[in-house]
């Protein structure tokens, strides 16, 4: 069922993400009268699902889906319909446009995710509103458990003030990525500042070891379950772990420190049960441990509890829209940085680029709207971003050789568009082997 419900996420986005790139194309070519032979989710090499033609155009559901596309009559593209490229031009071809139409049916596609993307970062503000805890509030610090970033010079207790100069006010889903992309890293540790300058292949580092948040929010030791076999069945689920030892216990990171310096001891706990203080005594094993799964509080109880306050700010429509705005400009320039990283060898980003397993795995197990929305307007910048890549067999390819055309006043020879066509639909498919063998390889290592 978990199964079930990823894929029909990851498809569910996919095929809006592809039907509404390709209607960007579809539409403006309609517009300047330009016959279009195919409207395609999914690739149909060899036979299609389904198709049905209506006004000349063939609509139809391909069986790979590895994409869409729409075949304009006169365009040079992956048909390679080299035969009717022979025939003299058409007044409904492509080729036939001028170089404004041209252009502007090439850049349909990418205006359209861009679009799309904002419009759902409006909608989420509108609907959801923004759940944050500010980084004031966190007066005892942050989580920071991650190998890679404690060896950067990281601890926990540090607080994050700014990553490369931008004040960070809330604790939200973005502040990992906004350290990942960082270069230097202003904290306040016991009440002085220090910057942290980012190793250079810090992304590379992380590859190497588990997965998980970089910082995260320090949690109380609550007590989720008790083993059959421990032998502290004085505990119960949902204890609060006040002290161990005679020691105060406010965070499950101090509780570990405590446990290890009492392996093989017996010591008392006091426990929160039922709003009373309750002493427990405790048998430590040599490993440290007291046979228990640790649980988990909402930010409701944490807030009860007296260790954070949760700030919940809503938006009206209006206002929804510059913070939504703000977000997709955000998220875009965010994955601007993420590619120049990937093109940079010495930061080892490359090794991490994915494939359509490594986007399969962002969807959740559960369904969430709120999360399938971030994701797929994720999606929608990153393939606008693609897709606007001077690579010939890309849109953005087109469009260089258009903008080229509009300022010499040459258009290139129909060979010449034919062999950077081969050139690019070469390099894509390269692209294509090397991001998704590197998720073969991650699958087979395990990471």
């Amino acid at each position: 069922m978990d199964l079930f419900i990823k894929l029909s996420q990851f498809l569910l986005s996919l095929s809006l993400l592809i039907i509404l790139h390709e209607l960007g194309h579809f539409i403006p070519a309609k517009l300047f009268k330009t016959r279009v032979e195919k409207f395609y989710l999914f690739f149909d090499v060899k036979f299609s699902l389904l198709k049905k033609t209506i006004g000349g155009t063939e609509y139809g559901i391909g069986w790979l889906p590895l994409g869409g596309y729409v075949k304009i009559s006169g365009m040079i593209d992956e048909s390679m319909d080299k035969e009717q490229m022979a025939l003299p031009p058409q007044p409904w071809e492509f080729r036939s446009k001028p170089a404004w139409q041209r252009l502007i049916i090439m850049l349909g596609g990418v205006t359209v995710n861009f679009i799309l993307a904002f419009i759902i970062y409006i909608g989420m503000a509108f609907t959801y509103g923004d759940t944050y805890v500010a980084m004031s509030d966190l007066k005892d610090g942050l989580l920071i458990e991650n190998p890679v970033l404690q060896k950067a010079g990281f601890q926990t207790g540090d607080n994050i003030l700014a990553v490369d100069g931008e004040k960070i006010t809330k604790f939200d889903n973005e502040i990992n990525m906004k350290i990942i992309m960082g270069k230097k890293v202003l904290i306040e540790r016991n009440g002085a500042e220090q910057t942290i300058t980012m190793p250079n292949d810090f992304i590379d580092q992380l590859s190497k070891v588990e997965k998980g948040s970089l910082v995260s929010i320090r949690m109380p030791f609550v007590i989720g379950a008790v083993a059959p076999e421990s032998e502290n069945t004085a505990l119960q689920p949902k204890d609060l772990i006040l002290t161990l030892n005679g020691q105060k216990v406010k965070y499950f990171d101090e509780a570990k420190t405590i446990l290890d310096n009492n392996k093989n001891k017996t010591i008392t706990a006091t426990v929160l049960r039922d709003q009373k203080e309750v002493p427990v005594p405790l048998k430590i094993s040599a490993e440290g441990k007291i046979g228990v799964q640790v649980g988990g509080l909402g930010m409701d109880s944490l807030e009860k509890l007296g260790y954070y306050k949760v700030s919940k700010q809503e938006y009206g429509f209006l206002e929804s829209i510059p913070v939504g705005i703000q977000k997709g400009k955000d998220q875009l320039v965010g994955y601007g940085k993420q590619l120049q990283m990937i093109f940079n060898p010495d930061t080892g980003a490359y090794k991490q680029v994915g494939g359509f397993k490594a986007i399969f795995d962002i969807f959740p197990s559960t369904w969430s709207w709120e999360v399938f929305w971030t994701i797929t307007a994720l999606l929608s910048i990153m393939l606008g971003v693609m897709n606007l890549l001077p690579i010939p067999a890309l849109d953005g390819g087109h469009v260089l050789f258009l903008l080229y055309e509009m300022l010499s006043g040459k258009k290139p020879s129909d060979k010449f568009l034919e062999n950077a066509q081969m050139v690019g639909f070469v390099l894509l498919i390269s692209l294509l082997l090397f991001a998704n063998g590197n998720d073969i390889y991650k699958a087979i290592i395990g990471r």
